[in-house]
């Protein structure tokens, strides 16, 4: 990828280990609210069930079929009354606490700031993400990342959410630079990588899941590190 110059970033799962850093902000949570006492046993079906409820929410998020108060709060909601509690309060706190507990936990995808360094040296840096600006910001900071990164465009200061073209244009504006000397590098292949196709940027796909490709024209990595070798 000679041609590249710029890179844009997912942020998480991509980089930030998103399962791992919001399984232990709602572990602190459960243990906070009491949440066994208040009817649900077991942590892990929490998560679980947590988990599911949450990716249904952001999807209608992306679809601007929710916006970013309700889903703070209703993904919770809706958790608590799988468990048979309707508490509206309650799920109002435990978002509120989320959004602050978790930007805090700092674990990264393997690899993530070896590969950070190598390409730095090389390239200019920036994130895209769907993630909600101030949350987004704390966990580059927390982590330490945010001073590899030269622009990071979130999809409220876009005005656009992945996968729609224009909050790619909209950084490629923002960095100056031309969709032919850029890429991708995500985890999400409908979200990350045919948004970037649709615009123009080539597309690394970040796959540790080993899902099948869908097409030959990307390149796929399981492993962070493996990026290295696309930039020699």
């Amino acid at each position: 990828m000679k041609e590249v110059q710029h890179i844009f970033f997912d942020l998480d799962k991509t980089l930030w280990d998103f399962e791992t850093n919001s399984c232990e902000a709602l572990k602190d949570i459960f243990i906070d609210e009491d949440l066994k006492e208040k009817g649900i046993d077991d942590f892990n079906q929490f998560y679980q069930i947590y988990a599911k409820i949450n990716e249904q929410c952001w999807d209608l998020y992306r679809q601007n079929l929710m916006n970013k108060a309700y889903l703070r709060y209703q993904r919770f909601y809706l958790t608590l009354k799988y468990f048979n509690i309707d508490n509206r309060r309650l799920a109002k706190i435990i978002g509120e606490a989320y959004i602050e507990i978790s930007p805090k936990k700092t674990a990264l995808i393997p690899g993530t700031k070896a590969l950070l360094d190598y390409l730095s040296e090389r390239h200019l840096l920036h994130i895209i993400t769907n993630g909600f600006e101030e949350v987004q910001y704390q966990k580059l900071h927390n982590t330490g990342i945010k001073t590899y990164f030269q622009h990071i465009i979130t999809s409220e200061k876009a005005g656009r959410r992945k996968p729609d073209p224009k909050i790619f244009r909209f950084a490629l504006q923002q960095a100056g630079v031309k969709a032919d000397q850029t890429v991708m590098i995500g985890d999400d292949y409908e979200i990350d990588i045919q948004g970037a196709l649709k615009s123009g940027i080539k597309a690394i796909w970040y796959n540790p899941s080993q899902s099948p490709i869908l097409q030959e024209d990307i390149h796929v990595v399981t492993d962070l590190l493996n990026i290295c070798k696309l930039f020699p």
